[in-house]
């Protein structure tokens, strides 16, 4: 059986963690920042997880971790 190929744009956002679960970023950070508040600006950058029902598609898309 051919080895599994990993997804290029899953590998770029998303990171496995030792616990199973993946770590992403959160959106809304990249333009228009004037508009938003110093709090919402600042909750923006912490990063966020996978929820637990997308989780299977995701590991699917990096069959070997990222």
């Amino acid at each position: 059986m051919p080895k599994m190929k990993t997804k290029s744009a899953a590998k770029k956002r998303f990171v496995a963690l030792k616990s199973g679960k993946f770590k992403r970023a959160k959106a809304n950070r990249r333009h228009n920042l004037t508009q938003k508040g110093t709090t919402r600006k600042r909750n923006l950058g912490l990063a966020d997880y996978v929820n637990a029902s997308q989780e299977y598609k995701v590991r699917r898309m990096l069959p070997y971790g990222a």
